[in-house]
């Protein structure tokens, strides 16, 4: 197996079981704004057109380094366990669940798991992924995609963050205090 077909293969599987997965959500009680939902998806959709091999190709832009193929096929078996800790993060949430900002069903604070170690487990296990990518890209365009979609990312946490506050109150405002919200080890909020 190639690097290139094992990336295809991780990213892939991991979109298609995310897809499927979507239906095993509770029911819907409150979502966020949409406008600003718009905006990070936009985003996103921007950082993974940019993150794509075939728009490096496109726009013929150069490789700004050669990882080699070990490099290479240790990168993308690194995406493995980047993907294995969002799916931990989506496991751990269960129903509460969902590809939007929304309050669900008996929706709580959840701090135990991979959100005992950050709060957006499952953004920090894509920006992992979509770093060691970016690096085995090794094109401007896929290194742009690396800050677009962190930007994205970042851009729907707040959004999360600022929701679930006026949603959980004490609770999630005690959570942000005890848990850095991607980085572990990160800043905590204040």
């Amino acid at each position: 197996m190639s690097p290139a077909l094992l990336f295809r293969l991780t990213w892939g599987l991991w979109a298609l079981s995310w897809l499927v997965a979507a239906l095993w959500s509770a029911p819907t009680l409150k979502r966020a704004a949409a406008g600003v939902a718009w905006l990070y998806r936009a985003v996103i959709i921007l950082g993974v057109l940019l993150l794509l091999s075939r728009t490096s190709e496109w726009l013929q832009a150069p490789r700004l380094w050669h990882v080699g193929y070990d490099g290479a096929f240790l990168l993308a078996a690194l995406t493995i366990p980047c993907f294995l800790f969002v799916w931990w993060a989506r496991l751990h949430l269960g129903k509460l669940w969902s590809g939007a900002v929304t309050r669900k069903e008996n929706h709580r604070v959840v701090d135990t798991g991979p959100y005992a170690v950050v709060r957006h487990p499952i953004y920090t296990g894509l920006l992992g992924a979509t770093l060691v990518t970016a690096i085995a890209e090794a094109t401007v365009p896929a290194l742009l995609a690396l800050a677009v979609i962190a930007t994205g990312l970042w851009l729907k946490a707040r959004l999360e963050e600022d929701f679930l506050r006026r949603e959980l109150g004490d609770a999630y405002d005690a959570y942000r205090r005890r848990v850095p919200m991607l980085l572990p080890f990160g800043p905590r909020a204040a």
